[in-house]
């Protein structure tokens, strides 16, 4: 997952790829809005290992630059080459990203870290979580939640999250959510394995396939990669 919108590091990613197995798929970054940006992702494209484009929506000031600011090109390009949408987005999107989802049933995509939920914006992101979960290509991923905490919650985060996760999974279903690891920025908030284990606790009341569908499988299946 690229953390910079830079071409230089998603041909890094990619390049990286080439040589490790353990590389899945890269989800990278190319300029959405550049007239050339369909050629772009074509180029990058002949790596396999391209599974998806991330465009850093929480960094873009126009909340609606989807609607306003992307070329159409680049969208086709990106269902004609089979690549999934990851939206890093906050509560002030959704409803931007409802109406975009909404028009591109075409268009796999998947909300990063839930949207970051904030105490000050909650009702804003239950409505628009809610509108995106009833599109039924929308994905939701569960991570980078530590990291919007209090520092009295960290202290004993579960409180705190198992309410995020309900309605996560009211809306998603187990089906529809994929665990992320936010490595490295949990380290901000905790370790890797830290952030697994809570989330274990968190799935522990769900069955052992959907553990493994939030855990792995769903990921496996909507960037299209071996299980």
């Amino acid at each position: 997952m690229q953390a910079a919108p830079s071409l230089a590091e998603t041909d890094f990613l990619l390049s990286l790829a080439k040589g490790d197995s353990r590389i899945a798929g890269v989800v990278g970054w190319v300029d959405l809005g550049d007239p050339g940006a369909a050629g772009l992702l074509c180029e990058r494209a002949d790596n396999p290992a391209l599974r998806g484009i991330r465009p850093m929506l929480q960094d873009i000031a126009d909340p609606d630059w989807l609607e306003t600011a992307v070329n159409p090109r680049a969208l086709a390009a990106l269902v004609r080459l089979g690549l999934r949408f990851d939206a890093l987005v906050t509560a002030r999107h959704l409803p931007m990203l409802a109406r975009f989802a909404a028009r591109r049933d075409d268009l796999p995509l998947v909300i990063d870290h839930a949207a970051k939920p904030q105490p000050d914006r909650g009702e804003d992101w239950e409505r628009g979580m809610a509108a995106l979960a009833a599109i039924p290509h929308v994905h939701c991923k569960l991570s980078g939640l530590l990291t919007e905490l209090s520092p009295e919650e960290l202290r004993d985060p579960l409180p705190a999250l198992r309410p995020i996760l309900a309605r996560l999974l009211d809306w998603f279903g187990p089906e529809r959510l994929i665990w992320g690891s936010d490595w490295p920025v949990v380290t901000l908030a905790a370790s890797y394995d830290e952030w697994r284990d809570l989330t274990q606790a968190l799935l522990a009341d769900l069955s052992p396939s959907e553990r493994a569908a939030i855990m792995g499988g769903n990921a496996a299946r909507f960037y299209g990669l071996a299980a």
